[in-house]
C-alpha cells in the first residue's frame, strides 16, 4: 500500500514537472543557505577560538602596554608624559613579586621582545621579532620543535648565544640547508642555531595583539641575552621605548583558580603601577566562555535568516498542493465513490508533499556541502561543516512539507464525493 501512495505521488508530481522543479527551489534554496551560512559562520569563528584555546585554560596572561600621549599627559603634562614613554609596563621586579606572591601560580614565564635585523650571508630578515624567553615557554604555549632542541636551563644560566628559529625564518634564512648548528647574525651579535619550531598557527600568541604577526619568523634566545647583550631593560630599543618585559604568562595550578588568580594579579601590579594604564590582563578562559557564547548567538542569527527561506519554500509546497487539490476534484470524488476513506485521501496528498520536501531537502544538502567546498578553494576562508547543521535542515524541510500539506490533504479529505464528482 506505501509503495501503491508512493508511485501515485510520484506520477501526479510528474504530471506538472515545471512548476514541481519551481516549488522545489525554494526547499533547495532554503536547506543550501542554512548549511552554507552555518559553515561560513562556524568557520570563521573556529580561528579564533583556537586562537584562544591555544593561549592555555590554566593560563593568565599579562602584557605591556605602551601608554598614548593623551593618557600621559592627561594624569601630569607634557613632562609626565615625556617620563611615562621612558619607562612603562613590566619589569623584573613585577616577576619576581608575582612569583613569590601568588599561592595558586605553578610557574611564571616572562617573554622579552626586541625587534633585529636577523641575516646569514646575503639573506635577511628586517625587523625580525627577537624573544627572549625561558624553557618553560615551550610547554606553556603548547609549542613544537621541528628540528633540534629548544633553549635549556644551562643556556639562560650562561647567556650562551643560541638560537631557536621559527619555521618560516629557518626557510627564510638557510632555504634548503640544514639550520642546526649554522651562525646568524641576531642585531651586532652572532648566534648558533639549536633549533627549528615546527609551523606554527596565529594561535599561539606572542607578545602584542593576538594574531597580528606571523609567528613563523620568529627567533627565540635566552632571556639572559637579553638582558646581558641587546640592553640593560631596554630590550634593545632607544630609550623613548623602555620595557624591560613585554609579557608575562603565569600558569594556574588549577582551572578553578583562574580568575581569582588573575584579579590577585592586577591588585599587585596595580601597587606599582598605580595608573593601570600600562599593562593588561587577559584570561583566555574567560576569553573562550565570551567567544562561545558569541558563536552560539552568531549561528542562531545565520539560521533563523536561512530558517526563512524554509518558510517560503513551504508556502511554496501549500500552493502548489492546494492548486492540485482544486484540479484533482473530480479524481477525490471518484476514489471516494469506489470506497476510498477519508484518511486514505489525506495520506495521498500528504505523501506528496513529503516527497517533494524531502526531495528538495537531499537536492539542497547537496548545494549545501558544496558552496562551502567551493568558497574554501576558491578563497583563504575556512568552512566548517557540521553534522547536526546537515541533519537539522533536513529534517526542518521534512517537518515542513509535513506542516504544510496537512491543510491541502485534509481539505481534500474533507470534500463532499457527490460535489466532487459534479465538479467541472
Amino acid at each position: 500500500m506505501a509503495f501503491e501512495i508512493f508511485k501515485t505521488g510520484m506520477k501526479n508530481l510528474l504530471l506538472h514537472k515545471l512548476r514541481s522543479l519551481l516549488t522545489l527551489l525554494g526547499v533547495i534554496l532554503g536547506v543550501g543557505s542554512v548549511i552554507a551560512m552555518l559553515a561560513v559562520g562556524e568557520g570563521s569563528k573556529k580561528e579564533a577560538l583556537e586562537r584562544i584555546r591555544s593561549l592555555g585554560a590554566n593560563n593568565v596572561i599579562i602584557r605591556s602596554i605602551r601608554p598614548t600621549l593623551s593618557e600621559s599627559a592627561d594624569s601630569g603634562g607634557k613632562a609626565n608624559a615625556i617620563n611615562a614613554y621612558d619607562a612603562y609596563g613590566l619589569n623584573y621586579d613585577d616577576l619576581d613579586r608575582l612569583e613569590s606572591t601568588l599561592p595558586t601560580i605553578e610557574r611564571a614565564v616572562p617573554v622579552a621582545l626586541a625587534n633585529y635585523d636577523i641575516s646569514r650571508q646575503e639573506r635577511r630578515i628586517t625587523g625580525a621579532r627577537v624573544l627572549g624567553t625561558q624553557p618553560q615557554l615551550l610547554d606553556i604555549k603548547k609549542l613544537g620543535v621541528q628540528r633540534g632542541r629548544f633553549l635549556t636551563s644551562v643556556d639562560i644560566e650562561r647567556a650562551w648565544n643560541v638560537a631557536v628559529l621559527a619555521n618560516g625564518a629557518a626557510k627564510r634564512l638557510f632555504q634548503f640547508e640544514d639550520p642546526i648548528d649554522q651562525h646568524i647574525l641576531v642585531g651586532p651579535d652572532v648566534y648558533r642555531v639549536v633549533g627549528v619550531m615546527a609551523p606554527q598557527s596565529s594561535g599561539n600568541a606572542t607578545p602584542g595583539a593576538v594574531g597580528q604577526k606571523d609567528l613563523n619568523k620568529d627567533v627565540y634566545i635566552p632571556l639572559s641575552c637579553v638582558q646581558r647583550r641587546l640592553g640593560d631593560g631596554t630590550v634593545g630599543l632607544s630609550k623613548s621605548r623602555q620595557a624591560e618585559l613585554n609579557e608575562i604568562t603565569l600558569k594556574v595550578v588549577e582551572e578553578r583558580y583562574v580568575s581569582q588568580t588573575a584579579e590577585m594579579a592586577r591588585q599587585l601590579l596595580m601597587r606599582t603601577h598605580p595608573e593601570g594604564k600600562d599593562f593588561s590582563v587577559q584570561v583566555p578562559l574567560e576569553l573562550l566562555a565570551q567567544a562561545n557564547e558569541e558563536k552560539r548567538m552568531w549561528n542562531m542569527v545565520l539560521g533563523s535568516i536561512a530558517g526563512i527561506s524554509l518558510l517560503v519554500g513551504g508556502i511554496g509546497i501549500m500552493n502548489i498542493m492546494l492548486a492540485s487539490v482544486t484540479e484533482r476534484t473530480k479524481e477525490i470524488g471518484i476514489r471516494r465513490a469506489l470506497g476510498a476513506t477519508k484518511r486514505a485521501i489525506s495520506i495521498q496528498f500528504l505523501a506528496e508533499t513529503v516527497i517533494l520536501s524531502s526531495t528538495g531537502g537531499l537536492l539542497g544538502l547537496a548545494l549545501g556541502v558544496s558552496i562551502p567546498i567551493l568558497v574554501s578553494w576558491l578563497t583563504d576562508l575556512d568552512t566548517v561543516i557540521s553534522l547536526w547543521s546537515v541533519l537539522l535542515s533536513f529534517g526542518i524541510s521534512v517537518g515542513i512539507g509535513i506542516i504544510f500539506g496537512w491543510y491541502p490533504a485534509s481539505r481534500a479529505a474533507s470534500m463532499n464525493p457527490i460535489t466532487a464528482l459534479r465538479h467541472e
